[in-house]
């Protein structure tokens, strides 16, 4: 790990990991409208099933209603017309009803797949990433404030991987109580790219 971490500035291993979640929360957002689109397709029988009965109903109330003309026995020829027609329609409501479970369902699933890899941004990534800015936030107002970066230099020294001190000054740590300006800059500009930030140096 140190050996990555030598290589990818802290800048890049940031962009590269902010590049790394937009990824992952498109791909997630996709799968999951892709689950949705999936289980829709189950509710096609249903609305098929709605449409059938909705027009036998129809077409058998229309009959039902001409039968009923016929003089003298049109009353008892419409009553197997009218049973026949609200069986019909009972099979169109079942057809809605069916289609409304998948869509319930559908949502549930969308909702279900989505969970794990957001709550992983949200829960994972997110504090972390707020923790970062902040901190870095601190970090630049501090190399503007007088002293600034003799605390940031000391936060160094008291961070930051001893090979790279040892990069700055043999005795890093006696050049930085001498006060040596050159040291102090040093120092302050390395924790400032430990943090991904730029020195301007």
């Amino acid at each position: 790990m140190k050996i990555y971490a030598d290589r990818f500035p802290t800048a890049l291993r940031q962009l590269l990991t902010d590049l790394l979640v937009v990824v992952w929360v498109y791909a997630a957002i996709r799968f999951g409208f892709w689950v949705h689109d999936l289980v829709e397709k189950l509710a096609v029988p249903g609305q098929k099933l709605e449409g059938a009965g909705g027009g036998l109903a129809d077409n058998l109330a229309e009959a039902g209603g001409k039968v009923g003309r016929v003089p003298l026995v049109g009353d008892e020829l419409t009553a197997p017309f009218t049973r026949a027609a609200d069986a019909a329609r009972a099979m169109a409501d079942a057809g809605r009803d069916q289609q409304e479970l998948v869509g319930q369902l559908a949502v549930a699933l969308t909702v279900a797949v989505l969970v794990f890899p957001l709550g992983l941004v949200l829960v994972g990534w997110l504090p972390l990433r707020v923790r970062w800015m902040r901190r870095a936030g601190a970090a630049k107002a501090m190399s503007a404030a007088p002293g600034g970066r003799d605390l940031l230099a000391l936060r160094a020294l008291a961070g930051q991987p001893l090979s790279k001190l040892n990069r700055i000054a043999p005795d890093v740590a006696e050049a930085w109580r001498r006060g040596d300006d050159a040291t102090v800059d040093a120092l302050a500009a390395l924790e400032l790219r430990g943090l991904g930030l730029r020195t301007g140096r």
